[in-house]
């Protein structure tokens, strides 16, 4: 049996991540699905890395050289009217720009990202979710892979729907007429770009 570590400390990530991971391995007796804290590691795991790809290696390594299969994404949103922002600093976008409005987390960062596309139109509101998933060998014995899944939408004006989490509220995916938050989980699994990064993965047969 392999043991596969996602390295997250993201809950509503790791149930995402796991939920698709386990449709493209229905026989789970090949395989278990462990998080950093069964492992014993809970401290965040710095991200240092400029672009999504080198910050999936950096969290991904950290169970590999534990011994463990590592498995790691980072994602974000990246908006063109903003030059691709929040791009990877997306979880933490309203903190790194001293903005609170004394909401959550998610909150403060969906009403900055809304106050700096006050004035841009509808139509020019494209924006990607982008998705880079790492998977590190144990303990070094290859060097890591890694996959990147996109979806196209539309930053909304207002936020709308209750479901995901993030930027899902703003977020509309034009084929489904659905904000992101509109969808129910296993609406969103099937088309997010975690999804589609995912399916690459899928392809290189590591979980089976």
């Amino acid at each position: 049996m392999m043991d596969f570590v996602l390295a997250s400390h993201n809950r509503r990530k790791i149930a995402e991540l796991e939920a698709i991971l386990r449709t493209f391995a229905p026989d789970q007796t090949k395989f278990r699905l462990l998080s950093l804290e069964d492992i014993g590691v809970t401290e965040e795991i710095a991200e240092g890395g400029a672009t999504f790809e080198e910050n999936a290696i950096i969290k991904a390594s950290v169970p590999a050289s534990r011994g463990y299969w590592g498995i790691a994404d980072d994602s974000g949103l990246c908006v063109d009217a903003l030059d691709g922002e929040p791009g990877i600093w997306s979880a933490r976008y309203a903190s790194i720009n001293n903005f609170d409005a004394g909401l959550s987390a998610d909150g403060n960062n969906n009403m900055l990202l809304l106050q700096k596309l006050k004035d841009v139109p509808l139509e020019q509101r494209t924006a990607k979710f982008v998705c880079v998933i790492a998977v590190c060998p144990p303990l070094g014995k290859a060097d890591p892979i890694t996959v990147r899944g996109e979806c196209p939408g539309i930053i909304l004006e207002a936020p709308r729907g209750t479901e995901g989490f993030g930027y899902d509220p703003l977020f509309y995916y034009e084929p489904a007429g659905k904000t992101f938050a509109e969808l129910t989980a296993d609406e969103k699994n099937e088309v997010s770009h975690r999804a589609r990064a995912l399916t690459e993965l899928k392809e290189m047969k590591i979980i089976k």
